[in-house]
């Protein structure tokens, strides 16, 4: 398990080794990386995962306040009252 994980590794670094001997020079020449298409590509997917940031930020603040709504609504039990569930005796 070990060999398959050092191998991984080896694989990811020589394809990062790969990318910076080809992208970095060519960047620094100012050619684009990417076609026209994959450029709409890019800014389609930063849209959508702005949008459902959004959208789950909102979902966790109504969550909490549901939470916070429940919470702050129960009322506490009576003293005395058997802290431990109550079985029935099968």
């Amino acid at each position: 398990m070990v060999a398959l994980i050092l191998g991984m590794l080896v694989c990811v670094g020589l394809a990062l080794a790969v990318v910076a001997l080809v992208a970095i020079p060519a960047r620094r020449e100012g050619r684009e990386l990417l076609t026209p298409q994959g450029e709409e590509l890019v800014a389609d997917v930063r849209e959508r995962t702005q949008s459902t940031l959004e959208r789950a930020g909102e979902r966790i603040s109504e969550a909490k306040d549901k939470v916070a709504d429940s919470v702050g609504s129960a009322t506490p039990a009576p003293e005395g009252a058997d802290e431990a569930p109550h079985r029935r005796a099968s």
